[in-house]
């Protein structure tokens, strides 16, 4: 749901990139307190993983398409300040190297994608996931939060249009298409999120930040009165003490691996049929107020079709480009660890 450029008056593009703007702002200092130096690492992959992912449009009906966009799927993950910066670092990527979504619309996508997305996928995944702790619950959750989050987020980009989209439509009918195909796209969003936090919380529950009041440290209390930590699992009762945390180790790489794979390869078998928004735009008439992207004539515009490069090729750019980004982002911005537990390794000893 990449919105092009022409599609908002100035008006509206300024607005968006202030709301925008000052989002990100707040995300910057709130992610703080979800990022150290063991979780940093984890947001850089999750920010190249949701642009591999968004590659992948499946098949919706009717001869639509539609793609992952990752707000509630990264909220869950790394936490909802930190999903709202990589959301913005996946659509700054797309729109400087490979022209997918408008530079004077960067305003308005991050709006959409990344606040509206996040704000309501974590809204929901919490509220399910308040009263009901458990693993079971935190996958069904997650499905319920992705799925919500799709249509809200086209639902917004409806209102945005009436206000000051550049061309008349009837909102009644404008937001019914668009909530109609976003709400089937949400599905196919529901499945991935719930698939991916399903497999995270088989293989490291200890770095699903939605899920971490399930996960206990195990203790081991020895002779000398030293108290060995290591992660437990998810279900048994929350720590009520500080805990040295363990560092994602081989996971990092085993997940570039599998964001490399989805872009590099699995992308050659992607749905070429419009996604939910140009397919609206194209019924409803207001497609031709999009106008050319600034940056269209570079060779990995459109993905390397504007260059001839191979999609596949054009996707591990794009990875390792997120990644670097992203990387240095969540870095730059993580909580230093001083003395304390978050960056520590879990052979560490704590002494009571």
């Amino acid at each position: 749901m990449h919105v092009p450029d022409g599609f908002f008056n100035a008006a509206v593009s300024v607005s968006a990139g202030v709301v925008a703007a000052a989002g990100v702002a707040v995300c910057l200092r709130g992610a703080r307190r979800e990022l150290d130096d063991r979780t940093a690492p984890m947001a850089g992959l999750v920010a190249a993983f949701v642009f591999a992912v968004q590659m992948l449009n499946f098949p919706v009906a009717a001869g639509t398409s539609g793609h992952l966009l990752g707000g509630a799927l990264a909220a869950i993950l790394v936490g909802p300040y930190t999903a709202v910066l990589c959301v913005a670092v996946v659509l700054l990527v797309q729109a400087f190297f490979f022209a997918d979504g408008g530079l004077t619309a960067l305003g308005v996508n991050v709006t959409l994608m990344g606040l509206v997305a996040v704000l309501v996928g974590w809204g929901v995944f919490r509220l399910i996931t308040r009263s009901v702790r458990n693993r079971g619950a935190v996958v069904a959750a997650a499905f319920v939060a992705a799925l919500v989050s799709v249509p809200a987020s086209a639902l917004a980009f409806t209102v945005l249009f009436w206000i000051g989209g550049t061309a008349p439509i009837e909102i009644g009918t404008v937001a019914a298409a668009m909530g109609g195909v976003h709400l089937l796209i949400g599905v196919g969003e529901g499945l991935i999120t719930a698939v991916t936090v399903s497999t995270v919380l088989a293989i490291r529950p200890d770095l699903v930040y939605g899920a971490r009041e399930l996960v206990a440290p195990l203790v081991l209390r020895g002779a000398d009165g030293d108290v060995t930590v290591t992660p437990g699992t998810p279900g048994s009762a929350a720590p009520s003490a500080p805990v040295a945390a363990r560092r994602p180790g081989w996971f990092l790489p085993a997940g570039v691996a599998v964001a490399a794979l989805l872009a590099g390869v699995v992308s050659f078998y992607a749905s070429s049929s419009p996604d939910g928004l140009e397919w609206v735009a194209e019924d409803k008439g207001f497609s031709d107020q999009a106008t050319d992207h600034s940056l269209g004539e570079q060779p990995l515009a459109d993905y390397g079709d504007v260059g001839g490069i191979p999609v596949g090729v054009a996707g591990l750019i794009g990875v390792g480009v997120t990644l670097a980004v992203g990387g240095g982002v969540f870095y730059a911005v993580r909580r230093r660890e001083d003395g304390g537990t978050g960056g520590h390794d879990s052979d560490e000893k704590v002494s009571v």
